[in-house]
């Protein structure tokens, strides 16, 4: 089998069945869609199970013991139980042009890739079948129009992850199957920022990453999402402070593991400063809006459940308190 779909889902009945209707009209047939539904509670399983027929036993239904509250788990149980040569992972509210998965294909086997990144892509509103499609690119991808790229070392990736030149998003990505099984790039158990650590660790261990210039993908621009969510300032700083704890960890646990690091150390503390960069910028206003000592017990009670010495966070911590010290606490 040559490709794998695999796709999240929770609560999709809107949109779900626009998904898999782009991908049965796949030129490329030689596939197979795995949904791991996390414990929906609308009509989306229902529909899921309505298009079983229509895909001849290339559908399969999974759902998780429990709701995990993010896409992390579910697409791990997906790669699990997928058996294509490629893996590609999609959101249950996306949907793909109807070459994408041949294209995608094409250019792996042609190249013999372990990765494929698609720099650029359509957005469309909550329209159920948009009339529009608005042609986006990611931020500061100076490669849009390049037919397809390697970059040449792991210092010019990492400035390209720090310029947030490689979209984190899963649905950016198309993966040879076994580099992520035997590299174990799985999706830590966070629920967000997970994806941020998958495209690190991408970027450090493919050998054969390349970019593709056809735009293919489809992404709904959802006012509901997790992260758009309205919440008070403390539920803000403990949305954003969790996957900062765990995911420095994560971070530090595969930077103290590659020779790349350990020949320069200041490399791997760049990461750590990028990572926890974005999750202070999403905390900053909420900090600003509480008693400085309010925010203190927030922190502390957040590390205490983390049960966790956290070395990697307290360095860190240490080293930035001076940086956004004027930031943070100004009235």
């Amino acid at each position: 089998m040559k490709v794998s779909v695999i796709i999240p889902m929770y609560n999709a009945e809107k949109y779900l069945s626009v998904c898999l209707e782009s991908i049965l009209i796949q030129t490329l047939q030689d596939f197979e869609v795995i949904i791991v539904d996390d414990c929906s509670t609308d009509t989306s399983p229902a529909i899921a199970e309505s298009y079983l027929e229509k895909f001849g036993g290339r559908l399969k239904i999974i759902t998780t013991p429990e709701n995990t509250g993010s896409g992390a788990v579910p697409r791990n149980v997906g790669l699990e139980n997928a058996r294509g040569k490629y893996v590609f992972f999609m959101d249950n509210d996306d949907f793909l042009i109807d070459d994408a998965l041949a294209t995608l294909y094409n250019f792996a086997e042609e190249y013999q890739a372990e990765v494929l990144y698609m720099g650029m892509h359509f957005s469309c509103d909550e329209e159920l079948v948009p009339a529009d499609l608005t042609f986006c690119h990611c931020p500061n991808n100076s490669m849009a129009g390049k037919t397809l790229f390697e970059p040449e070392n792991m210092s010019i990736r990492l400035e390209k992850f720090f310029k947030t030149y490689f979209w984190w998003a899963p649905w950016s990505k198309f993966f040879r199957r076994d580099f992520l099984i035997d590299n174990n790039i799985i999706f830590p158990a966070m629920t967000i920022s997970d994806d941020i650590i998958q495209t690190f660790k991408v970027i450090c261990l493919a050998k054969k990453l390349y970019q593709v210039s056809p735009t293919l993908y489809v992404y709904r621009q959802d006012k509901k999402s997790l992260s758009n969510r309205e919440r008070s300032p403390e539920q803000e700083i403990i949305f954003w402070l969790n996957p900062l704890i765990s995911g420095l960890e994560y971070l530090d646990e595969l930077i103290s593991r590659l020779e790349f690091f350990k020949a320069n150390p200041l490399k791997g503390l760049q990461v750590l400063h990028f990572f926890a960069n974005i999750h202070f910028d999403h905390m900053k206003d909420a900090i600003k809006a509480l008693p400085d000592d309010e925010v203190y017990k927030i922190f502390q009670r957040e590390f205490s459940k983390a049960k966790s010495t956290q070395p990697a966070l307290i360095a860190y911590l240490l080293f930035v308190t001076n940086t956004y010290r004027n930031e943070l606490f100004k009235k």
